[in-house]
């Protein structure tokens, strides 16, 4: 499982619970800044595993490195890039959503 989308139901469903209960949209703020610092850091866990999955390969070539190690880091590199893609894309999809709406 990705690392971090746990996280995300969890902190929606807290927003949810918050605004539920009748108070104000401020107190779901700090949700929000989690939200934001959960972005943050999967982004830069993407990054992480992009170059770690780059020296792998430089390992593999210079000989230190086993065939097997090499495509597990390929492989979760590209799996944490195809998620942090899907999110840029439904993050995109929803501004262009409300940039639409009426006012």
């Amino acid at each position: 499982m990705i690392s971090g989308i746990g996280e995300l139901g969890r902190l929606t469903s807290l927003g949810q619970n918050t605004l539920e209960e009748g108070q104000s949209a401020q107190a779901a703020a700090p949700a929000g800044e989690a939200f934001s610092t959960m972005i943050s850091n999967f982004a830069t866990n993407t990054v992480s595993k992009l170059e770690g999955a780059e020296l792998m390969s430089v390992k593999a070539l210079q000989g230190e490195a086993d065939t097997r190690e090499v495509v597990d880091a390929v492989m979760s590199a590209e799996q944490s890039l195809q998620a942090a893609i899907a999110i840029r894309d439904k993050i995109v999809t929803a501004y262009l959503e409300v940039s639409r709406m009426a006012i």
